[in-house]
């Protein structure tokens, strides 16, 4: 009887810890509203010529060291795949155009600001918000550098200042959050001179991208990234050669938030709840501890050996 009250002790404990994790009132990445007039950017790599000036642009908009203008016409740095870190948000990549060898696709990188983003439903501290308009935004006061979003994100953009040993932080495109409430476009689609980057409402921008792709069936494949992909995403493409060899990752229609992100975001509410969790696994090797003692002392209260010593 002793020890069936001990099993149902802890799976009692254990239901409560499940249910006030799940019950927790944070919102979450799978729950978020979104408004209908959510931001959309469409990226039309016919278009681009690979000047590199959103890269300039985005880097003096958030402040990061940039040279002079001009010397982002330098080719060779798309000698070698780039990815952005926390010196660029934004980097633009040349791939081979086998229907025009004259005229390379161009490739912008950037965070895609997904409609149900892992970032967000990763951070355990709410340092990563998706506000309404579609953005995805980090809150430096909050961050515990933990870098979970790093792991979460199924594009690999979130960096981190790992030379910074004082005040590091977790880097990624905010969609220029500070510049749209002062009215501005965001700083690459503003600079950008072939306006191959096209802004406005999510759902207009979709249609601006379909059209352009019945008008000539012939450039492009019949593909929007990021219409779709992982539930959709902020920046979508549109490309005349298959987005898996523009390196652009293969992903289904399946978002990663769910039910994970509830149990974790309950667990690390105001840290109390670990606390529970941590008395339930200690209770746990408590209760080991003094079953394995009685069970030692029943064996040497048995031993035939032990007994014959006795005599």
């Amino acid at each position: 009887m002793r020890n069936l009250n001990r099993r149902n002790f802890l799976k009692t404990a254990a239901i409560g810890i499940s249910a006030g994790a799940l019950g927790t009132s944070s919102i979450k990445a799978s729950d978020k509203s979104l408004s209908e007039d959510r931001i959309g950017i469409l990226v039309d790599t016919d278009v681009c010529v690979g000047c590199r000036h959103c890269e300039w642009a985005c880097r003096t908009a958030h402040e990061f060291p940039a040279c002079d203008l001009e010397e982002y016409s330098d080719i060779s740095v798309f000698e070698k795949y780039r990815r952005p870190d926390n010196t660029s948000l934004t980097v633009i990549n040349q791939f081979e155009n086998e229907k025009n060898p004259l005229l390379p696709i161009y490739v912008k990188v950037q965070c895609m600001h997904c409609e149900k983003p892992a970032c967000v439903s990763a951070c355990i501290v709410g340092a990563l918000t998706k506000l309404e308009d579609g953005s995805v935004v980090w809150d430096d006061s909050k961050c515990i550098g933990c870098r979970y979003c790093m792991v979460a994100c199924q594009f690999q953009i979130p960096t981190y200042d790992y030379d910074k040993a004082i005040d590091p932080h977790i880097w990624k495109c905010d969609l220029c959050r500070d510049r749209r409430i002062r009215d501005k476009l965001p700083a690459c689609v503003e600079i950008c001179p072939n306006e191959a980057l096209v802004f406005g409402k999510r759902s207009e921008v979709l249609s601006i991208a379909r059209k352009r792709i019945k008008r000539k069936p012939d450039v492009y494949v019949e593909h929007i990234y990021g219409e779709n992909e992982i539930g959709g995403t902020s920046w979508m493409y549109i490309a005349g050669k298959s987005f898996d060899k523009l390196k652009m990752p293969p992903l289904g229609k399946e978002t990663a938030p769910g039910i994970s992100e509830a149990i974790q975001h309950g667990i690390f509410s105001y840290f109390v709840p670990p606390v529970a969790l941590f008395a339930l696994l200690g209770t746990l090797m408590w209760v080991n501890k003094h079953k394995r003692g009685e069970s030692d002392t029943e064996i040497e209260s048995t031993d035939p050996d032990k007994e014959e010593s006795e005599f």
